[in-house]
């Protein structure tokens, strides 16, 4: 089908987003498409989108317009557009950028080679959207760029009802994999070399719920901790309804489960978390965050925070400035409200003034880099184990350092000295500094341990081979 063609993913959006290309990428690769080298102009580009922000239309159809010269100056190029977007704007996108080949759905990843290839064929756009999930998306092949690190989804769609947010009625309703086929995968993830996976889902402590076990999160966390050589266990995105004191034990008392939680807060506000249908409130958040450090000293808790919902006084807004002051966050991400057509909050009334939006989120934001600031300078002397990165992980050009993510998630950028340590090695620091969104340590390190990941991304550079991209195996 691809045989001698070349493709580039084009990723928008969320860690799940990130978790399809993978899976796009390794469709194309089965089908016999080359990935494109660096500078090459692709024979098919692939847009995975993401339709939360109000923006993310414009984007693409910027990106769309930029390609039609290109399009036109190379014989037989083809443009897939998938994802959230795709399924939001399924009839626009073709009629707004003909020059489109194929539009598929958040339920249709498999089908994209052969979309691509009857494109081709009958000269003609094509379009394939399914409502339900026909295969987990987890069962499909996937190239994986990270011998060290992977994403394992554990859940799609989500039953939540939260009124900014469009995501449900693209994705679905959730539909949870069975443990089994999990363990399966991070096993076989494992035997390739992984050292940590993050467990994906629009709400994993909700995991469990379509097949009866209001447990199975937790479950899951402890299976997980006796996986040989799995060292590093994330998960996210939790939802504060759901999250149980039996999630906080088993998080405590399973070594390989990392002390970091990404914990969404989205307002501090008891009004308008009820206006956004978020069934909780803003004691009982901070009731979690202090059980989850009663139970696990260390943790670093990030959030996210949505500013000028609908109807979002200034009292509301000084309640979530509050949280921020009382959670000691280790990061947050911050979002402007933004009007998603379909969502029950698009047609609020008391919509917030742009002016007034964007003043609130500036404050906002320098609360939060003064609240992870200060707890950044805390560690100040502290021992972390990094996991060297790489993507993120510049290389300075003053200082050298490298870069990786400690336990706890905070990035780390440290000075290598003559250990040379490689992406996918562990070592051992000493924190010597800090900043707002990372600690530095800059005294060489206390001790460097080589991994098979280490070994696998050296021999990646060196041109010689390395296990990546291999099938996700089947449960």
């Amino acid at each position: 089908m691809g045989e001698g063609r070349t493709y580039e993913v084009r990723t928008y959006g969320c860690q799940m987003n990130a978790h399809d290309s993978e899976r796009v990428a390794g469709l194309l690769e089965q089908a016999g498409y080359e990935r494109a080298a660096t500078g090459q102009t692709p024979d098919v580009i692939v847009f995975n989108t993401c339709a939360v922000r109000e923006n993310a239309a414009d984007r693409l159809y910027g990106n769309l317009g930029h390609l039609l010269p290109v399009k036109k100056s190379h014989a037989g190029m083809q443009i897939a557009v998938g994802g959230c977007l795709a399924q939001l704007e399924r009839e626009q996108i073709t009629r707004r950028a003909p020059w489109v080949d194929v539009v598929y759905g958040t339920h249709n990843i498999e089908s994209l080679p052969a979309l691509l290839d009857r494109a081709r064929v009958r000269q003609e756009a094509q379009a394939e959207f399914e409502e339900t999930l026909a295969t987990f998306p987890s069962l499909l092949p996937a190239r994986r760029d990270c011998p060290y690190s992977a994403w394992v989804s554990i859940s799609v769609g989500c039953n939540n009802t939260c009124t900014f947010c469009i995501v449900p009625s693209l994705r679905g309703r959730e539909k949870d994999r069975r443990p089994g086929d999990i363990l399966d995968e991070i096993r076989g993830l494992v035997s390739d070399g992984v050292l940590e996976v993050t467990l994906l889902g629009q709400n994993v402590n909700s995991y469990g719920a379509e097949f009866g076990d209001r447990t199975a999160f937790s479950k899951l966390l402890r299976a997980c901790g006796e996986i040989e050589g799995l060292e590093r266990v994330r998960f996210t995105s939790p939802h504060p309804r759901d999250f149980t004191d039996d999630v906080i034990e088993a998080m405590a008392r399973t070594p390989n489960v990392m002390p970091s939680l990404h914990m969404p807060l989205q307002s501090g506000s008891d009004s308008v978390l009820r206006a956004m249908r978020r069934a909780y409130r803003r004691d009982k958040y901070l009731a979690i965050l202090g059980s989850v450090r009663e139970a696990i000293p260390h943790a670093a808790i990030t959030t996210d925070i949505i500013v000028g919902f609908p109807g979002e006084t200034d009292a509301d807004f000084e309640d979530t400035l509050d949280v921020v002051r009382r959670a000691r966050f280790a990061g947050a991400f911050t979002f402007r409200y933004s009007i998603r057509p379909g969502t029950p909050a698009a047609t609020m009334d008391a919509q917030v003034p742009a002016g007034v939006v964007q003043e609130r989120y500036d404050r906002l934001v320098a609360l939060v880099e003064e609240v992870c600031a200060e707890e950044n300078a805390r560690l100040a002397g502290a021992t972390v184990e990094v996991l060297v990165a790489e993507g993120e992980g510049r290389k300075d050009a003053v200082t050298h350092r490298m870069s990786g993510r400690a336990r706890d998630n905070r990035l780390v950028h440290f000075a290598p000295h003559a250990a040379r340590p490689r992406p996918g090695d562990i070592v051992t620091v000493t924190v010597t500094g800090a900043a707002p969104h990372y600690l530095i340590a800059d005294g060489a390190p206390l001790a460097v341990r080589r991994t098979r990941a280490g070994d696998l991304r050296g021999a990646a550079a060196a041109g010689g081979p390395v296990l990546l991209g291999m099938p996700a195996r089947r449960g």
